[in-house]
């Protein structure tokens, strides 16, 4: 089987910071969360990194983090634009941003022909996320065999409010069976509680959740390429319609093209998807680096 190869997903990043060069360092010596999730993930195995990002930034992109990885793993580009794969439709004027993280995987079909995972740029997944992510990848993906990293709920809240997450439901043989998404998630005294109308809800602290951590095999982008069109007939004239990987993997399995494993993992999620965030993520990382589990610096 080919070399796993890691995605991220980062086009949408810009539009969050204004500048890539204005993208905030967490790390004693100025890394990023993307630095981080490179730096796990090479460490699991992983030898290529596709970055998916907007093709006015690759510059800026290749200045702030070639220079620290090469050497180290296999760096390559893929650019998503709004217009990608949507011949013979007319996108409203209005609409400025792509379709969604689905798209963004459709615009990697040419450039990947081996097994890989994709994550956000935003996002910290944890070390563990990444060596599960890679022995499956390596061993066990297949055209109908995907596989999705699990985490516990409690290890993805925020102190700071409310937060709204995709729910793994699974059948008996621990295959995903479909995402239910949970809006207004919080610690209510000393339970975890989500808002339904005027009801609140509790929830198993240790129930799974997705964070948007795939495994897929090539297949997928075909997938995505056939799943495109049909979406775009219903969505077209809808500028805030997102093409989004969840909504294809569900496909995936409602129509019995195969299984998606859920992959748990103990590690701890923390993400900035906006500047706000950065505290939090901050002070998570430092105790990380508190404990060991990362040097001071990532490319020393």
């Amino acid at each position: 089987m080919k070399q796993p190869t890691l995605v991220i997903l980062a086009a949408g990043m810009a539009s969050r910071y204004g500048s890539l060069k204005q993208i905030q360092s967490f790390g004693p010596s100025g890394e990023t969360i993307i630095e981080y999730s490179i730096y796990d993930a090479i460490r699991a195995g992983f030898k290529k990194v596709i970055f998916i990002i907007r093709k006015d930034f690759v510059q800026e992109f290749k200045e702030i983090f070639e220079p620290k990885l090469k050497g180290r793993i296999e760096i390559d580009y893929v650019f998503q634009e709004l217009s990608a794969f949507t011949e013979g439709f007319d996108i409203p004027q209005e609409r400025t941003k792509p379709f969604g993280t689905a798209q963004a995987i459709l615009c990697c079909k040419g450039k990947i022909d081996g097994p890989f995972a994709v994550i956000n740029a935003d996002d910290f997944y944890g070390a563990d996320a990444f060596q599960k992510a890679y022995s499956f990848l390596d061993a066990k993906v297949a055209d109908n065999v995907y596989g999705s990293i699990a985490y516990k709920l409690k290890n993805t809240l925020s102190d700071n409010g409310s937060v709204s997450r995709g729910e793994i439901i699974t059948n008996n043989e621990g295959q995903m069976t479909g995402i239910e998404e949970r809006l207004k998630i919080y610690k209510k005294d000393d339970k975890v509680v989500y808002e339904d109308g005027d009801n609140f809800i509790e929830m198993d602290p240790d129930t799974f959740v997705s964070m948007n951590f795939f495994c897929f095999a090539p297949s997928f982008i075909e997938l995505c390429d056939s799943e495109f069109k049909p979406f775009l007939e219903r969505n077209i004239t809808d500028i805030k319609s997102e093409f989004l990987m969840p909504k294809v993997a569900d496909t995936f399995i409602k129509e019995k093209n195969g299984i998606i494993d859920v992959i748990p993992t103990d590690a701890k999620w923390f993400g900035v998807t906006y500047k706000e965030d950065a505290p939090v993520v901050k002070k998570e990382l430092d105790q990380l680096l508190a404990n060991g589990a990362y040097p001071d610096n990532l490319w020393a």
